[in-house]
């Protein structure tokens, strides 16, 4: 904490950095000016610049200029002039200044002045003369907007001074810097919060990181770092961030302080509503000071606070009753003009519950929906929360349990949903009741069983052909969500194409949001492509009048589509776009996107970024207690761990996995959650045993119909040792799948089973071609150790080359092929897996044991291993294939038992 609370990196200034160092290279630059609003960063920046020029050689010195200083003439840098010298003639004076600064040791001199805005007029002259004559190189901090005299503006001007303005920092650079400060990554919904309430302000968002860190509500789950249970949805700030923003505000005359506490309460405004409360004139020098945005939108100009922290710190200020007031006022005046704007009702809602704790229900009800449509479930909750039971319907309830489900609320909102379904009367509402309740359950970690109870029991009420229409469309989705897509297809075999045919949008959303989902799981990927595209618009089109989560949960069917497809950077593009929608509107079901994404960097080879999203997976399924995800992010984690070398990560994921409660096969295979199980036994040396955990775990996605989740666990077989067993099954998936993966798993398998270094070398072409990279390393690397058993050394040289290449694009991964291919070429596959064994630190009984086979055949096999490796200890051993033996058993010779 400590560390975190002194200077943070300088991370996305680049190009500024650049611009300094073209300065310091340019004989003729006097001056390097930065520019910005308070808080971007330009003391840091600054003090950079200043640094590098120290380090380069140049005298430096450092003074900050301040309104207090700059009441006294040369009071900002009198501790910077040489002693003796008389200033009383300022002519004589400055020249013999110059001249000492001049003689002084070394080479120029580089000064860094901090706000020179501030700067007195003599202080100024000063140091303009002293940048002419050459003596001084200017580096200078100004704020935008702030006023200034001639003799400062000299400084600043001319082609001799060089300048850069500051923006504040985008997302990727506020992410960036907040690893860099954190030490680790953060979470996507806790970097949309930061960079939202910080707007990419430097200063701001330290302090509001002190300030979380501080109260205990950023924290790290040893991933990610998370913002967790914000009270009333604020980020803790500091008391310095209070405090500059509080000074900020204060430089507004009284006359602007009414009109900045309505938009604290009430923004974005009309102009008229906020000219209502100030004078043109006022609001005209809030804009001025920077205060207040006023954007014209169409023929409407409205007016906001210029920073969100601002609202904040005068909400904070504010007095009940004044509050209260404030709020009613304005909805009086929206009100008095008919609230004839579509987000009318839900303004006034929210401003009359937030001043008095209740509302007309009519108008909650009708703000309700306004709120469903914006996907904004806290306020949907917030505003029907308050409604009289009296006036509780069907209609209102399932709009509350669909809420509570997208907040992953999952017990309040079947309590809710089983009295909607009790309220139920029609049809209609008897279906649109089932189809919310059913997936809750679901996702709330109830047997499929249960939810498919409460869809034959609606189904059993209802005799529309329409409605039953919609009931068996559900339950097609459940089955697919129930780990049974070939199930889920035949009953979504009749789905409308389009929505505008289907008798209900609601189950049709559901069902082709499943249905793509199905067909990439059993190969189709292609028509999952087709139908992830179709739900996606159909969506859109209908988003107003479903009761369907946000339009991007569509795209999570296209991520999986388009990975099994080959199509991997699509596959991260289309992912990573929706997924920024999903943590916007805060829903559940993006913990299904970051999953999805974690397995689409997993079969790009990228390890480390498939940790990131597994992590992120993990989290929110932890959060929202959704076990069905849980359950295979674990898995995904401890995988990406192993690989990359981190044994302990990995066995705490495992830990965790081991005490889930089991289910049914969700959406993905079961089988795939053992992906880590078996990579961690693979990064101890225990190929044998990871083979045999990945094929039990590809028969368990067989038994399902996952074909695409049998194809990935199959071809891991093949990468440890395995390929001979596995070709014929990935040679008949690859003729039940489309797409150029599951040809390139099948030819990368067969090509490891034959050891031809050509078939290899062709196999890792087709996976590098596909974006596959740690495929494409592992096959390179096995045709160069194929190459060099028969000493062809050129090609294995060659292939080498090929396979670092690849491999400079999969984030440090290691694996067994990877690290014992080239060293263990000379040996027999018996040879290389318990020689593996061994450099882990097993000892022959237990290697042995492992292995099935007797103790002298494990020394025999060490012992030829040894000699063809041309090491005498078990330390040399590890040392060559690249493994990290234990300590005590590093020196054992292959006689010695353990």
């Amino acid at each position: 904490m400590r560390d975190r609370m002194g200077r943070w990196p300088l991370v996305g200034r680049g190009p500024e950095l650049d611009a300094f160092a073209d300065a310091l290279a340019d004989r003729g630059c006097r001056g390097f000016v930065v520019g910005g609003a308070a808080g971007v960063g330009k003391s840091r920046l600054a003090e950079e610049c200043l640094e590098r020029a120290a380090a380069l050689g140049l005298r430096v010195g450092r003074a900050t200029a301040s309104a207090a200083a700059g009441a006294v003439p040369l009071g900002a840098i009198a501790h910077l002039l040489p002693a003796g010298v008389d200033l009383s003639d300022p002519v004589a004076g400055f020249a013999a200044v110059a001249r000492r600064f001049a003689a002084g040791p070394g080479r120029q001199r580089v000064l860094l002045i901090d706000d020179m805005h501030l700067l007195d007029s003599a202080s100024a002259m000063l140091l303009r003369q002293l940048m002419d004559t050459g003596a001084l190189l200017l580096i200078g901090t100004v704020r935008t907007g702030e006023p200034y005299g001639e003799a400062v503006a000299a400084l600043r001007g001319g082609d001799a001074v060089h300048r850069v303005d500051l923006a504040v920092l985008g997302p990727a650079q506020i992410e960036a810097l907040l690893q860099a400060a954190l030490g680790g990554p953060v979470a996507r919904r806790t970097l949309h919060e930061l960079s939202a309430a910080s707007g990419g302000n430097v200063l701001y968002l330290r302090e509001l990181v002190l300030g979380a860190l501080t109260a205990g509500e950023l924290t790290e789950d040893g991933e990610l770092w998370h913002l967790w249970h914000l009270a009333e949805g604020r980020l803790p700030a500091t008391a310095r961030l209070i405090e500059v923003i509080g000074a900020r505000l204060a430089s507004a005359e009284a006359a602007g302080r009414p009109t900045l506490e309505l938009l604290a309460l009430c923004e974005p405004l009309p102009l008229a509503d906020a000219e209502a409360v100030a004078r043109p004139q006022v609001m005209a020098v809030l804009e001025q000071a920077g205060l207040v945005r006023v954007t014209l939108e169409g023929r409407r100009t409205t007016v906001a606070l210029a920073h969100p922290l601002y609202g904040e710190v005068l909400r904070a200020a504010l007095p009940l009753l004044r509050r209260r007031d404030l709020l009613l006022d304005q909805a009086a005046r929206v009100e008095a003009r008919g609230a004839r704007r579509r987000g009318d009702p839900l303004r006034v809602a929210t401003w009359r519950l937030a001043a008095t704790g209740t509302a007309d229900p009519a108008l909650l009800t009708q703000a309700a929906a306004v709120a469903r449509h914006a996907h904004d479930y806290p306020r949907i909750v917030a505003l029907l929360g308050a409604l009289p039971e009296r006036r509780r319907t069907t209609a209102t309830d399932l709009m509350l349990g669909n809420a509570f489900f997208e907040m992953g609320r999952w017990a309040e909102a079947e309590a809710v949903l089983a009295r909607a379904d009790a309220l139920a009367r029609g049809e209609r509402d008897q279906i649109a009741v089932a189809l919310v309740r059913t997936i809750n359950l679901l996702w709330s970690n109830a047997p499929l069983t249960e939810a498919l109870a409460v869809n034959t029991a609606a189904l059993e009420r209802i005799s529309g052909a329409a409605g039953r229409h919609g009931l068996t469309v559900n339950e097609g989705f459940m089955r697919i969500v129930g780990g049974l897509p070939s199930q889920g297809l035949a009953l979504l075999e009749d789905l409308e194409t389009d929505v505008r045919d289907a008798s209900d949008v609601n189950a049709w959303l559901r069902g082709a949001w499943m249905k793509a989902f199905a067909l990439a799981l059993v190969g189709r990927t292609a028509d999952a492509v087709t139908w992830a595209e179709r739900a996606h618009a159909g969506h859109r089109q209908v988003d107003e009048h479903a009761l369907v989560s946000h339009p991007a949960i569509q795209r999570v069917p296209l991520v999986l589509a388009l990975s099994e497809a080959a199509r991997l950077a699509e596959a991260r593009r289309e992912g990573e776009r929706a997924y920024a929608e999903l943590v916007v509107a805060d829903s559940v079901v993006r913990v299904w996107m970051a999953v999805f994404l974690g397995r689409a960097e997993w079969l790009a080879g990228r390890p480390a970024t498939a940790r990131r999203w597994w992590a992120e997976a993990a989290a929110l399924a932890r959060t929202f207690d959704h076990v069905m995800a849980l359950r295979p992010a674990l898995g995904g984690l401890a995988a990406c761990a192993a690989v990359l070398g981190d044994l302990d990560a990995a066995e705490a994921s495992l830990a965790e996995h081991a005490t889930l409660p089991p289910l049914a096969p969700g959406l993905l295979s079961a089988g795939e959650e053992r992906l880590g199980e078996a990579w961690l036994l693979a990064a101890r040396g225990h190929l044998g045993r990871a083979r045999s955990v990945l094929t039990a775990a590809a028969g368990v996605a067989r038994s399902t119909g996952h074909l695409t989740g049998e194809a990935l666990l199959l071809t891991d077989v093949a990468r440890l040792g395995g390929a001979g067993d596995v070709t014929d099954r990935l040679t008949a998936i690859a003729r039940r799948c489309d797409g150029a993966l599951a040809p390139a798993r099948a030819d990368l398998a067969a090509a490891l089973a034959s050891g031809d270094p050509d078939r290899l070398l062709r196999a890792a072409e087709a996976c590098q071609d596909i974006g596959a990279n740690l495929l494409a390393a592992e096959a390179a690397t096995a045709a160069a150790a194929a190459h060099r058993r028969a000493h062809r050394t050129r090609r294995a040289a060659a292939a080498d080359h090929r396979a670092a290449a690849a491999l400079t694009r999969c984030e440090g991964a290691r694996t067994p092929l990877l690290t014992t291919a080239r060293a263990t070429a000379p040996l027999t596959a018996r040879e290389r897996e318990i020689a593996l064994l061994a450099a882990v630190g097993n000892a022959s009984k237990d290697i042995a044991e492992a292995l099935t086979l007797s103790v002298r055949t494990v020394d025999n096999h060490l012992h030829h291993a040894y000699i063809k490796l041309g090491v005498t200890t078990r330390r040399e051993l590890a040392r060559t294939l690249g493994a990290a033996p234990s300590p005590r058993r590093a020196a054992r010779t292959p006689g010695e038992r353990g």
